[in-house]
C-alpha cells in the first residue's frame, strides 16, 4: 500500500506552497479525486486539504457576481440571486450528479472534474489521458458517449461536467492564485483541447488552486434553460446539452451566446453560431442555421455520430425556449 501525505491548510499562501510539490493534489468535496484514488488512475502522494480556507463565499450585486471557488455545488444552485439573475447556472447544476454529491462538490471541483471515459478510468486499457504515450482505445472502441467536438487523435473524450456548460454561455472569469501572486483566466481559454497532450486538461501552472469564479451582469440578456438529454432522467451525463443567452434590442439579436455539453472534449462555445446571429431578427430559421454552425466541425466515430443531429435540435429548442424567458 502506498503511504498518502495529508496536510490541511488555513491560508491561501500554505496551500500554494504545498500544492507546488510533485504528486500533490488540492482536496475539497473529493466527489472525483477519492473515486479515481480507488481507482487507480490517480495516485498523488500528498493530499492538500482546502476546506479550511476562506473561499466559500457567494456575492451578487450590480457588477455581477463573485462565487467562491468552495461553494458547494447545492449553496450555488439554490441562493436566491443566482437563481433569479443566472438560472442558466442554478438549473445546470441541478442537472447535475446526484444531491448527496451536490452536498459535497464545490465549484473549484466542478471546474478540474475529470472526463468520464470508462477507458480512462480502467487501467488495464490505452489512455493518453492516464498514461501519455499508451494510445486511445476508445477510437475504436465503445465511443457512444465520447466528444464530436474538439478531438483529436490521441483523444475524444467528452468533459463530463453541466456546470462549466453554463459558466462558458455565461463568460465566466476564473481567478487563480499561484507562487507567482494572482491571475485572471478567461473561462474560453481555461479548459484545453487534446490535441497531442490530452493529459494537460486546463491552463493552470504547478501548484496555482482556483479561488473564484466571476460573473459579469446579465443586464438585458434572456436566458434559455439549460437542456440536457442524458439516457435517464437523474444522475446521468449529458448525451447532449445546450446554455443559450440572447441580448434583443429592438427586435434583433444584439449578442448571443451558446455553449454545448457531452459533445466537446472541453466545455464547448459555439462562437461561429453566435456571430451569425448577430445583427438578425430571431427566428426558428435562423435558430436551425446557428444550430448548423454549431456543429460544423464535427467529427463522428462509430457509435457518437447520433450525437450531431442531437446537439443540431437541443440548439434549436434551447433557443426557442429564450422567447418565453424572464
Amino acid at each position: 500500500m502506498r503511504p498518502i501525505r495529508y496536510l490541511k491548510v488555513t491560508d491561501e499562501a500554505a496551500a500554494v506552497t504545498a500544492g507546488a510539490l510533485e504528486e500533490t493534489a488540492f482536496v475539497a468535496g473529493g466527489t472525483t479525486l477519492l473515486d479515481l484514488m480507488k481507482l487507480e488512475v490517480m495516485s498523488p502522494a500528498q493530499l492538500v486539504d482546502v476546506n479550511g480556507l476562506p473561499l466559500a463565499q457567494i456575492e451578487v450585486d450590480g457588477h455581477g457576481a463573485r462565487i467562491g471557488a468552495l461553494v458547494r455545488n447545492s449553496d450555488l444552485a439554490h441562493h436566491p440571486e443566482i437563481a433569479r439573475r443566472y438560472p442558466l447556472l442554478s438549473e445546470a447544476l441541478l442537472a447535475g450528479a446526484s444531491p448527496q454529491l451536490r452536498n459535497m462538490a464545490t465549484v473549484g471541483g466542478n471546474l478540474l472534474q475529470r472526463t468520464r471515459c470508462s477507458y480512462f478510468r480502467d487501467r488495464a486499457t490505452a489512455c493518453n489521458k492516464r498514461d501519455p504515450g499508451s494510445g486511445c482505445a476508445a477510437l475504436d472502441g465503445w465511443n457512444r458517449m465520447h466528444a464530436v467536438l474538439g478531438t483529436s487523435d490521441k483523444c475524444i473524450a467528452a468533459h463530463p461536467s453541466d456546470m462549466c456548460v453554463a459558466l462558458a454561455a455565461l463568460d465566466a472569469v476564473i481567478r487563480v492564485r499561484g507562487a507567482g501572486g494572482e491571475r485572471t483566466i478567461p473561462f474560453a481559454d481555461f479548459h484545453l483541447l487534446p490535441g497531442d497532450h490530452p493529459e494537460r486538461e486546463s491552463a493552470l501552472g504547478p501548484g496555482e488552486l482556483v479561488t473564484q469564479v466571476t460573473l459579469p451582469p446579465m443586464t438585458g440578456w434572456k436566458q434559455g434553460r439549460y437542456w440536457k438529454i442524458r439516457d435517464r432522467s437523474s444522475y446521468a451525463f449529458a448525451l447532449v446539452s445546450v446554455a443559450a443567452a440572447l441580448r434583443v434590442e429592438g427586435a434583433r439579436i444584439r449578442e448571443a451566446r451558446i455553449a454545448l455539453g457531452g459533445v466537446g472534449t472541453k466545455p464547448w462555445r459555439a462562437v461561429e453560431a453566435e456571430k451569425m446571429m448577430t445583427g438578425k431578427a430571431p427566428s426558428p430559421a435562423l435558430y436551425a442555421q446557428a444550430a448548423q454552425a454549431a456543429l460544423a466541425g464535427a467529427k463522428m466515430r462509430r457509435y457518437n455520430g447520433f450525437k450531431i443531429e442531437l446537439a443540431r435540435r437541443a440548439v434549436v429548442r434551447a433557443l426557442d425556449s429564450i422567447r418565453g424567458a424572464a
